[in-house]
C-alpha cells in the first residue's frame, strides 16, 4: 500500500490553483491545502505535480491578459430538454379572455393599482391616453421612489415620447396588443443605449453599454412605454445595492429582498404597471414574495438575455413581474423566443387559452414539503383548499431523492466568479457596498478555488437531476409547491423549470407570503390558467399596501 503523508503542500500550490499570482517562491510557509480539495498526494506525487501547476500558471495568465466582457457567453450552451420530451412548437392564435368594457375610477390614481389586462382594455377604447397613465406613474415615481429607495434612472423625457407616439398610433388605428402604451420599469441590469447600466454596484456607476437589451426591444416593438430603470442588489444578489436598501412597500422597516428588488417593489407600490425581473437563484421568486407581487419565472431558454449582466451563463432568465399571473402572460408573450443572439432561446410554442378547462389539468402538489412542519403553512393550505373549491384533483408527488442538489450549486458560483473575474483580480471588489462573508465578494474569491474537474462533475450530477426530474413530473401540467420548502427552488433552477409564485397572506410581521405553482419546460400556459383562476377566487391581486393607497 502506498504511504501517504501529512497534508503539506507549498504555498505555490495555493498560488498556482487561485490564478492570478505570480512570483511564487519554494520557500513561502506550507499550508494544508489538499483536504479542501478533498485530495491526499504523497511527497513524492507533489513534487512531480508541481511543474504542471506552474505550467497552469502560465496559461491563467495569458487568459487574464485577454480582455473578455461580461457580455462574452461560455463556448458550452446549457439545455434543459431531457432526453425523451418533444418540444411543442406549433404556435396556435392566443386568445387573453380579455374583458370588453373595464370601468373608469372616479379616483383616477387608482388606475396605479388595475392590473395590465384592464389597463389595456381601457387604452384601447380610448377611455384613457398613454400619455395621461404615464404622467400618473412618473408622479407617483417623484413622489414615493426615495422612500422605496427602489430607483435608479428616471427616463421622462424618452417615456413621454413614447406614450405620445403611441397615443398617435391607437388614434389612428394601429394598435399593436395589452401592452400598447402601457408603463413599465426595468431592472438595471438590462441595458439601454444611451442610458447607465450600473447593475447595482458601486464599480459599475456610469457605465454605459452601447446596445438596448433584446428584451427591451422587443417590449418597445409592442408598444410598452419603459419610464424607469429600477434598483438590484449589487450584482444580482439581496437588496443591497450602492444607494441604500430596497424597501417593502408592505413593511418599510424591511427590505425587499432581491435582487429583483427595485422591480417587485415599485409595481406592489403602483410606480409602474409592471417590470422586469430576472432569476437566477430566486430573484424573482423572493422579492415577489416579500413585497406581495405575482412574478412569472420563464423556463431557461423561452427568453433572450442578450443586453442582460451575465452571472450565471447556464442558469439566469429574465421574466415579469406583475399584479397578476395574465399579466405575466401577457408580459411573457412578447418578450419570448429567438433573436439570433442568445444562442440558449428555442421558439417554441406559448398556447394560451382563457377558455382553457383547468379541470383537465393534471395537478400535483408536493405532499411532503406541505406537510413538514413551517411559518407560512396555514397560508399555504388555504391555496390548496381553493384549487380544489374550483374542482381540481390534487395528486401527491415529490422530487426526486439522493441527489446532492445543493453541492451542485457550485456550478452557480463558479459561473459567477468568472463573469467577474477581472473585479476581483483587479480589487475593485473592495468597493462593493455589501462585504459580508456571504456577500459577492468573498463568493467570487472562494469559487476561485472550485476545480474544473468538480464543475464538470456537478454539471453532471445535473443532468441527472434533469432526467429523474422528467421522470418524476412528465406527466403533470402544474405542481403546487411551497415556494422555500426543500431544495424546489434550486432544483427547479436547476432544471430550468417555469414558475409563478403570488402572495397567499401575510406572516406575523405583516409581510406578505407566497406559494409557487409549477410546470414542465415551455409549460407556462398551463400554470397562468390554473393561478389566473385561483387569483380570481382570491382577494390577492386586488390588494394595496397601505402606504401607497391613491390620495
Amino acid at each position: 500500500m502506498k504511504q501517504r503523508s501529512s497534508y503539506k503542500v507549498y504555498f505555490i500550490v495555493v498560488l498556482c490553483l487561485c490564478s492570478g499570482f505570480a512570483n511564487a517562491q519554494k520557500k513561502s510557509p506550507t499550508v494544508d491545502i489538499e483536504p479542501y480539495y478533498d485530495l491526499n498526494f504523497t511527497q513524492a506525487e507533489r513534487d512531480s505535480l508541481q511543474r504542471g501547476l506552474e505550467d497552469n500558471q502560465k496559461a491563467y495568465k495569458a487568459i487574464h491578459e485577454f480582455k473578455l466582457s461580461n457580455s462574452t457567453a461560455m463556448s458550452l450552451v446549457f439545455d434543459p430538454i431531457p432526453t425523451g420530451m418533444q418540444l411543442d412548437v406549433n404556435q396556435k392564435t392566443i386568445d387573453w379572455g380579455l374583458p370588453k368594457t373595464v370601468t373608469m375610477p372616479v379616483n383616477k390614481e387608482e388606475l396605479a393599482f388595475f392590473p395590465v389586462y384592464k389597463l389595456a382594455v381601457l387604452i384601447k377604447n380610448k377611455k384613457i391616453t398613454s400619455t395621461e397613465l404615464t404622467q400618473l406613474y412618473l408622479k407617483r415615481i417623484k413622489k414615493y421612489a426615495d422612500t422605496l429607495q427602489c430607483a435608479i434612472t428616471l427616463l421622462e423625457e424618452t417615456a413621454l415620447a413614447q406614450a405620445k407616439k403611441a397615443d398617435e398610433e391607437i388614434a389612428k388605428g394601429k394598435y399593436r396588443g395589452p401592452l400598447h402604451g402601457i408603463p413599465y420599469g426595468i431592472k438595471d441590469l438590462l441595458s439601454v443605449e444611451g442610458t447607465e447600466t450600473t447593475w447595482g454596484a458601486a464599480p459599475f456607476k456610469g457605465q454605459v453599454i452601447s446596445e438596448t437589451a433584446t428584451v427591451v426591444k422587443k417590449l418597445e416593438a409592442a408598444g410598452a412605454v419603459l419610464v424607469i430603470k429600477l434598483t438590484l442588489g449589487a450584482l444580482a444578489m439581496g437588496d443591497i445595492w450602492f444607494g441604500g436598501v430596497t424597501k417593502n412597500p408592505w413593511n418599510l422597516k424591511e427590505g425587499s429582498s432581491g435582487s429583483s428588488a427595485g422591480s417587485a417593489s415599485a409595481t406592489v407600490a403602483g410606480l409602474v404597471a409592471f417590470a422586469l425581473g430576472t432569476e437566477t437563484l430566486g430573484s424573482i421568486v423572493s422579492p415577489s414574495t416579500r413585497c406581495g407581487a405575482t412574478g412569472l419565472r420563464p423556463t431557461f431558454g423561452r427568453v433572450s438575455r442578450h443586453g442582460a449582466m451575465a452571472l450565471s451563463w447556464s442558469m439566469d432568465k429574465i421574466g415579469p413581474i406583475t399584479r397578476s399571473a395574465l399579466d405575466g402572460a401577457i408580459v411573457l408573450n412578447a418578450i419570448r423566443g429567438e433573436d439570433g443572439l442568445d444562442n440558449h432561446v428555442r421558439n417554441a410554442a406559448f398556447n394560451y387559452s382563457a377558455t382553457k378547462d383547468i379541470k383537465k389539468l393534471k395537478v400535483g402538489y408536493l405532499k411532503t414539503l406541505f406537510d413538514a412542519n413551517y411559518p407560512t403553512k396555514a397560508n399555504d393550505q388555504k391555496v390548496l383548499d381553493v384549487i380544489k373549491s374550483l374542482g381540481v384533483e390534487l395528486i401527491p408527488v415529490e422530487l426526486p431523492s439522493g441527489i446532492p442538489v445543493n453541492a451542485v450549486r457550485i456550478m452557480l458560483t463558479a459561473e459567477a466568479a468568472a463573469a467577474f473575474d477581472e473585479l476581483t483580480r483587479s480589487n475593485r471588489d473592495s468597493l462593493m457596498t455589501d462585504q459580508r462573508r456571504f456577500a459577492w465578494p468573498n463568493t467570487f474569491r472562494t469559487a476561485r478555488f472550485i476545480p474544473a474537474v468538480e464543475y464538470i462533475n456537478a454539471s453532471r450530477i445535473r443532468q441527472q437531476l434533469i432526467q429523474e426530474y422528467y421522470a418524476k413530473t412528465k406527466d403533470y401540467d402544474v405542481i403546487i409547491a411551497p415556494s422555500f420548502g426543500g431544495t424546489q427552488l434550486l432544483t427547479t433552477n436547476l432544471t430550468g423549470h417555469p414558475c409563478v409564485v403570488v402572495p397567499n397572506g401575510f406572516n406575523d410581521k405583516g409581510s406578505p407570503t407566497s406559494i409557487s405553482f409549477l410546470g414542465k419546460l415551455y409549460g407556462e400556459a398551463a400554470i397562468v390558467s390554473l393561478v389566473h383562476a385561483f387569483q380570481q377566487a382570491s382577494e390577492w391581486e386586488d390588494l394595496v399596501p397601505p402606504g401607497f393607497k391613491p390620495g
